[in-house]
C-alpha cells in the first residue's frame, strides 16, 4: 500500500512511519523538517500551520491513503489540526485520494464545534469517573487543544472523503503489544491510557477497514 503520513516525526507519526516501513508498505512522509525523519524514506517538507493544499498535492499524488497525526505541540499552537486538515482534505480532492484516518482524542465527542454545537454531555462509553470528573477537568485545562480537535474532526465530516477519526485516550511511551481494545463511535468503558505505539498498529489496520468509514473509533487498553 502507498501511504502519505502526516507528521511523521511526531509521537505517534514517528511509530506509524517505522511500522509502515517494516511492513513494507510505500510511504511518503510530511513533514516540517525531513533531516528528523527515522527512516530513509521520500518526504515532502511542509509546515501544516501555514501551507496551503498545493504544497501537499506531491505528497499525495499515487498514493492509497493519507494517515494524519497532526496534532497541536502545545496551547499556542491550537488550531495547527483544523486548518492542517483543510489544507489535506483539498488537496487529497485534487489528487483524486480518497482514504484519511486522522488522530483526534477521546474527550473530543463531547466537546461543541461549529458543526456540533451540542454535543452529548458524556460520551455512552465514559463511566463516573472519566465522564463526570476526570473528562471536564481535561477539557477546562486543555481547552484550546480539543476545540482545534473537534473543528477537524468537523473538517472529516464535511470532506466527502473515506474518513475515519481515531481517539485515542491518555497517551503513553510504553511499547508495542498489539492488544487493546477499540470501539465504533464510543469511548471505552475504564480505559485509561495507551501506548503511542500501539496507536500506531492500529492506525495501520484501520486504513483497509471499510466499516470505519464516516466514524470515530475510541482506543485503549
Amino acid at each position: 500500500m502507498r501511504l502519505a503520513i502526516i507528521a511523521a516525526t511526531g509521537g505517534v507519526g514517528r511509530h506509524l512511519l517505522e511500522q509502515a516501513v517494516d511492513a513494507g508498505h510505500d510511504v511518503t512522509a510530511v513533514v516540517r523538517d525531513p533531516a528528523r525523519l527515522s527512516r530513509p524514506v521520500s518526504a515532502v517538507s511542509a509546515d501544516l500551520s501555514a501551507a496551503g493544499p498545493a504544497g501537499l498535492e506531491p505528497a499525495f499524488d499515487g498514493v492509497d491513503a493519507v494517515v494524519s497525526c497532526l496534532g497541536p505541540r502545545s496551547g499556542s499552537e491550537a488550531g495547527v489540526t483544523w486548518r492542517g486538515t483543510t489544507a489535506i482534505t483539498l488537496a487529497m480532492k485534487a489528487t483524486g485520494v480518497r482514504r484519511l484516518v486522522a488522530v483526534s482524542a477521546a474527550p473530543v465527542g463531547t466537546v461543541a464545534s461549529p458543526g456540533r454545537p451540542h454535543p452529548p454531555r458524556r460520551d455512552p462509553g465514559d463511566g463516573i469517573v472519566m465522564g463526570d470528573l476526570l473528562y471536564p477537568v481535561l477539557k477546562a485545562v486543555l481547552r484550546s487543544t480539543y476545540a482545534d480537535l473537534a473543528r477537524m474532526e468537523d473538517v472529516l465530516r464535511d470532506s466527502g472523503l473515506d474518513w475515519t477519526a481515531v481517539r485515542p485516550v491518555r497517551l503513553t511511551h510504553k511499547p508495542l503489544t498489539g492488544t487493546y481494545r477499540t470501539a465504533f463511535d464510543r469511548n471505552l468503558k475504564g480505559g485509561r491510557y495507551i501506548s503511542r505505539a500501539d496507536v500506531a498498529h492500529f492506525l495501520l489496520r484501520v486504513v483497509e477497514r471499510q466499516d470505519s468509514v464516516g466514524r470515530s473509533v475510541g482506543i485503549a487498553y
